[in-house]
């Protein structure tokens, strides 16, 4: 309690002084541990959190539905064209092209491709009921073009996602055949038509490199896909 002085012939009233509220802790304080002094439970929750800020929601819903179009547009063109042959082969590898060179360059985030593959392979045992052999190949395929992109420049290098499209496709298809090797190898014609349809395939898949481009260019005029 404190007295002040005051008029006179005023009566003295007490002043009280009220202490001064105690400053927040720092960050850099020494109360504050460091990161590296975290517990591991801290410490991994931390690192989840990161993780699943990684991917948005938007872009994993956009990946589900490049992964869907990619097996309906698959059915479809086997029912137009009336089963699996060399036009229909051709036509669903170049559809498979185009849709995942324009979800690369709508996205543009490292991990898309693969990403893309892992939800392919999902689709497909889902609706079909296989693919579950081909998720070896597929995988491989898909990490060895997410590095090509990332030594080339990035997702930001157009040059870069068009040859990391073309990587994934030749080493998916040399994946299926040598999957395809190991069950028929002891059948040489079986394995010689196999040979056959994976070439088919994979002319479709190179066919689909110009024709995404131009599509590409069509849906930056409407505004779809940006730079």
């Amino acid at each position: 309690m404190k007295m002040t002085a005051s008029a006179p012939g005023a009566p003295h009233l007490p002043v009280l002084e009220v202490p001064d509220a105690p400053a927040p802790p720092s960050a850099l304080s020494p109360s504050a541990p460091p990161p590296s002094e975290l517990s591991p439970s801290v410490r991994s929750g931390a690192l989840r959190r990161a993780g699943a800020r990684y991917w948005a929601v938007r872009e994993l819903v956009t990946v589900g539905v490049f992964a869907a179009l990619t097996k309906v547009s698959s059915l479809l063109v086997a029912l137009v064209g009336g089963g699996m042959n060399p036009l229909t082969l051709m036509l669903k590898n170049l559809v498979f092209t185009v849709l995942a060179l324009v979800l690369l360059f709508k996205l543009r985030k490292p991990g898309t491709l693969l990403l893309f593959t892992l939800v392919n392979v999902l689709v497909s045992m889902l609706l079909m009921g296989g693919g579950f052999f081909l998720l070896p190949s597929m995988l491989v395929a898909g990490l060895a073009a997410e590095g090509i992109i990332l030594l080339l420049g990035g997702y930001r290098n157009e040059l870069a996602l068009v040859a990391g499209i073309a990587c994934y496709d030749i080493l998916f298809k040399a994946g299926s055949f040598g999957v395809s090797w190991l069950f028929v190898r002891e059948q040489p014609e079986l394995l010689w038509f196999t040979g056959v349809v994976v070439a088919i395939g994979y002319l479709g898949a190179l066919a689909g490199l110009p024709v995404g481009l131009r599509f590409l260019r069509e849906l930056r005029h409407a505004g779809i896909v940006h730079e």
